[in-house]
């Protein structure tokens, strides 16, 4: 749930830190200081990655139990990936901004053109 929370987290800050409304300025503090955060928050508790191909190298040399565990730190990030995306474009609007665009370029269309 850890990673899952947190990774969710680390890809709304990196979405938000590169919309057009972002001033440039705050991308690397913003990127740098949540990825300091989400490593103070996971270690302690899952010793977490966020990164699966970190979590692959460290259970390839473990073995046993850590391979057994690899799917986890797989899905998770994979997971909390597509749920801050998802999120960022609810709170961002960008869905309501896709479709106005969708509507205005149907309206301006020719019904006799083909394309």
């Amino acid at each position: 749930m850890i990673e899952t929370i947190l990774t969710l987290v680390y890809v709304f800050v990196m979405l938000g830190d590169t919309d057009k409304q972002a001033p440039a300025w705050a991308a690397p503090l913003a990127a740098g200081l949540c990825l300091t955060m989400i490593y103070l928050i996971s270690v302690p508790i899952t010793n977490g990655s966020i990164n699966p191909a970190r979590s692959t190298s460290v259970a390839m040399f473990v073995g046993d139990w850590a391979m057994d565990q690899l799917w986890l730190f797989w899905t998770a990030p994979l997971g909390g990936a597509l749920l801050g995306a998802v999120a960022y474009r609810m709170v961002s609007g960008a869905w309501q901004e896709e479709e106005s665009r969708d509507a205005a370029r149907d309206s301006k269309k020719d019904p006799g053109s083909i394309v």
